[in-house]
């Protein structure tokens, strides 16, 4: 059974009808604009998020609701031991 990817749920025939449909409304001379101006859209709305990102954890630190040395200790001990396992789990991976 061919299975096609899909994208939201709209195939590739439905994809290249909606381009046909922008490109006869807009014009292909206006495509580049409309893109620019959504790219300039998504990334304010990426710095918007990281700034509340930001904002919360600053806020969380200094309520000293999380512990960041503790985070950053345990992740060293995690990476200490996935090293450890990647060192033993080497020498016994067989060779084809």
């Amino acid at each position: 059974m061919i299975q096609l990817t899909t994208f939201l749920f709209i195939g590739g025939t439905e994809v290249i009808f909606i381009l046909f449909i922008v490109v006869m409304v807009f014009g292909s001379d206006k495509i580049p604009d409309i893109a620019r101006g959504l790219g300039k859209g998504m990334r304010q709305l990426k710095d918007a998020t990281n700034d509340i990102k930001h904002e919360v954890t600053k806020s969380a630190k200094e309520s000293n609701i999380i512990d960041t040395d503790a985070v950053k200790d345990i992740q060293k001990e995690l990476d200490s031991v996935k090293d450890e396992l990647q060192d033993f789990t080497g020498s016994l991976k067989r060779n084809k």
